[in-house]
């Protein structure tokens, strides 16, 4: 799925995130959370595989992390891509 333009999903709000997608050469995964020290091999375990099913290989994704469980993440990833290609 191509990237074409910046798109967000998600809240602030605890147990949420916020994450931006734009259009980028390559992939960059820019994560603040606080709870990735604790979590970071699942976290990063979503998001690349959300991205593999989407068939994503060009974004800038920022995500803001409020302690979201895995379907939260993959949800709202899943939104911002849809969005940004549309």
């Amino acid at each position: 799925m191509n990237i074409n333009k910046t798109a967000r999903a998600g809240t602030l709000e605890s147990n949420d995130c916020l994450i931006e997608i734009s259009p980028r050469s390559g992939i960059n995964i820019d994560i603040q959370s606080q709870v990735y020290d604790q979590f970071k091999d699942q976290i990063d375990a979503v998001i690349k595989e959300t991205l593999s099913e989407n068939e994503v290989a060009n974004a800038n994704i920022h995500i803001e992390d409020r302690g979201a469980l895995d379907c939260t993440i993959k949800a709202r990833l899943i939104t911002a891509i849809r969005r940004a290609s549309e």
